[in-house]
């Protein structure tokens, strides 16, 4: 591949970035934490000089070229700046879910072979710690936070501030070695391992060198008119593809600030407070949002129900219009400006979302109502297309072409195509190196010209290039009578629905589909508390009638909408249950970026499966559950079983 220009100007790693942004923005807020409820600030010098300090410690520590790293914990300034530090002392960052289980930690710990973790506090050290025995290569920890570690065994264990302290008391020792080391880094070093979820099996180490994420972060903040001002919340798990380009690739490449919230606890406060310019969140993030929104609007008095319900209702018609630049009448505009006034504006600055510029959501598609409330409200939102093998990028929406249906048109200097079987290939700068250690599994993946398999069906359309997609291609199939099966579309539009967290339909190769429910707790509770039901579960709340006939309302009003679909009006919900827990990553239901392990799900609950399909009333079931310690346990339940009202079919599929 050919030098661009990023590699001509000798940027070819974060760390030369890094040192570029401490001379060019070097009094510019790099990162702020916010700690005892006071926003800590770090400029673009005083990082550096961080960064540096803990990259002569590595080495002071016996950190070798080529040692993989691995980083735990909640989103942190000290935690993102062990990343760059590994990167210059020619270390490979491998960051975890703080969230995962010591076993899944032993898997990807032992799989990369780690020598050193630095982890944030002594939850997560006691995590390495409980199965340092399996890990033979393991053999030092760096924890941050020295709460409840003064008695543990220090041989192995170094509190991260002294980890710096060392280094800078070793520089003239070592910063001939760590300036060799930086500048030995090129194009094609690698920047980081990031493990995929793992939906249908072991997660796998995806290698990301610096022209993937350099190349992926220039193309993308150019695409967006990105700059050094910009704000950003990073509040993601680290360990996640998306939270690395955007809060340390981009940031990087633009030199803008990271801001890192207190505690999750805290997040919606502290974006408040900060009220980002680009923002990015999955859509569960924006569902939560949401349904905040409508349960406050419930409890609101009378006249401000109504007031926002008017205005949302011609927000609906014109807002995103108004966004794109379409042409609206005098009237309408007028109308959206008070609305705006009185509405509008003070719910974005309540959502923390009053100065976005750019939003983006990814991970999974968005239920289009939940897309289209955000823009009508004037937030620029658009979704994007990528995997964690693509560094991100794969598709993005420009500006004035952002629809709810479609996930745009390629980034820039991606290729797409898509095979017979209508699965989706792509080829960028972005495309990863290898799967660490499993060159199977990267041969199946990508071919010998680049092109890589998403394992996505979809289609790109003829008159806008915009690309389609139907469903992990795996999960799309065929009713018994023909008609397509594609779980994702009916899911999405279930989960519109404040009181829906999640849904999973069933229906391939069967006559008819079939739908698990999960309640949303904390709005079906809000609803319970404020017509006096007592509940003293979630399993008692997931059963109550008033309950399941509200759940009932949506389904079949769901089906009403996919009947309309000719491609679709098949995998109407003929039968459903609400299940008696949430479906959970501890006990394998859902991967740790909260996608659906199907799979799984189906083989565990193939008894409630079977009564929806074999016309009983209600299932006994009996569930095994993993508790917070770690524990397991089992749940037991008789489960309610529905049948929903369904449509005729779309008229255009029946007349084919």
């Amino acid at each position: 591949m050919a030098t661009t220009q990023s590699g001509a100007e000798g940027l070819q790693s974060l760390p030369a970035l890094l040192q570029r942004n401490a001379t060019a923005f070097a009094d510019a807020p790099a990162y702020r934490e916010k700690e005892l409820g006071i926003w800590q600030c770090w400029s673009w010098s005083e990082t550096q000089k961080e960064i540096e300090a803990l990259a002569l410690g590595l080495i002071n520590l016996g950190v070798r070229e080529g040692d993989f790293i691995a980083i735990i914990g909640r989103n942190r300034p000290y935690l993102y700046w062990s990343m760059v530090a590994a990167q210059s002392v020619g270390a490979v960052p491998v960051p975890l879910y703080q969230d995962a289980v010591a076993e899944e930690m032993a898997y990807v710990l032992g799989h990369c072979g780690a020598r050193f973790v630095i982890a944030s506090d002594q939850e997560q050290a006691d995590k390495v710690i409980e199965i340092q025995d399996q890990l033979h290569q393991f053999e030092h920890l760096i924890y941050l936070d020295a709460r409840g570690m003064r008695k543990y065994d220090h041989h192995q264990l170094h509190q991260f501030s002294h980890v710096q302290d060392q280094g800078r008391a070793a520089y003239d020792e070592w910063i001939t070695d760590l300036n060799d080391r930086r500048n030995k880094l090129t194009y094609d070093s690698t920047c980081v391992m990031l493990y995929t979820s793992g939906t249908t099996g072991k997660p796998k180490g995806v290698v990301l060198s610096n022209r993937n994420v350099i190349e992926s972060a220039k193309n993308a903040s150019e695409f967006d008119g990105l700059t050094h001002s910009e704000d950003i919340l990073s509040y993601l798990p680290m360990a996640w593809v998306g939270d690395f380009i955007f809060s340390i690739g981009q940031a990087y490449w633009c030199g803008f600030c990271v801001n890192c919230p207190e505690s999750a606890d805290t997040m919606i406060t502290d974006l408040r407070e900060i009220g980002p310019t680009y923002f990015f969140a999955p859509p569960r993030v924006f569902e939560t949002q949401l349904t905040s929104v409508m349960i406050r609007m419930e409890d609101a008095g009378a006249l401000k129900k109504r007031m926002f319900h008017h205005f949302m209702s011609h927000a609906k018609k014109v807002g995103g219009l108004i966004l794109d630049g379409k042409p609206v009448g005098l009237a309408d505009r007028l109308k959206y400006a008070i609305g705006d006034a009185l509405v509008y504006g003070p719910l974005k600055d309540t959502l923390g979302l009053g100065r976005v510029r750019v939003g983006y959501t990814a991970g999974e598609a968005i239920g289009p109502e939940i897309f289209e409330f955000y823009r009508s409200l004037g937030i620029n939102l658009k979704q994007l297309y990528g995997q964690t093998e693509a560094t991100v990028f794969i598709t993005v929406q420009p500006d004035g072409e952002v629809r709810a249906d479609t996930v745009g048109v390629p980034a820039p200097d991606v290729e797409i195509r898509i095979d017979d079987s209508g699965e989706i290939f792509y080829r960028s700068p972005g495309v990863f190196v290898e799967y660490y250690n499993n060159p199977d599994s990267t041969a199946s993946t990508k071919d010998a010209e680049g092109w890589v398999a998403t394992g996505d069906a979809g289609f790109i359309e003829e008159d806008s290039g915009h690309l389609r997609i139907i469903d992990r291609a795996k999960d799309v199939g065929k009713m018994a009578n023909g008609a397509m099966f594609a779980p994702k579309y009916v899911e999405n539009k279930l989960k519109f629905y404040p009181d829906i967290l999640e849904a999973v339909l069933f229906g391939n190769g069967r006559d008819r589909c079939v739908a698990f429910i999960n309640i949303d707790l904390t709005a079906v509770g809000n609803w319970a508390e404020r017509n006096n039901i007592a509940y003293a579960s979630y399993q008692e709340l997931a059963g109550h009638p008033r309950v399941l006939e509200t759940i009932q309302e949506h389904v079949e009003t769901v089906n009403r909408s996919v009947a309309e679909d000719p491609m679709l009006s098949g995998c109407q919900v003929h039968r459903f249950v609400v299940l008696h827990k949430e479906l959970d990553a501890d006990d394998g239901e859902m991967t740790r970026t909260r996608k659906v392990r199907r799979r799984i799900v189906e083989e565990k609950f193939a008894d409630i499966i079977g009564a929806l399909y074999d016309g009983s009333g209600s299932v006994s079931t009996v569930t095994e559950v993993t508790y917070e310690d770690g524990r397991k346990g089992s749940i037991s339940a008789t489960l309610n079983i529905r049948d929903a009202a369904v449509m005729p079919i779309a008229q255009k599929m029946a007349a084919e």
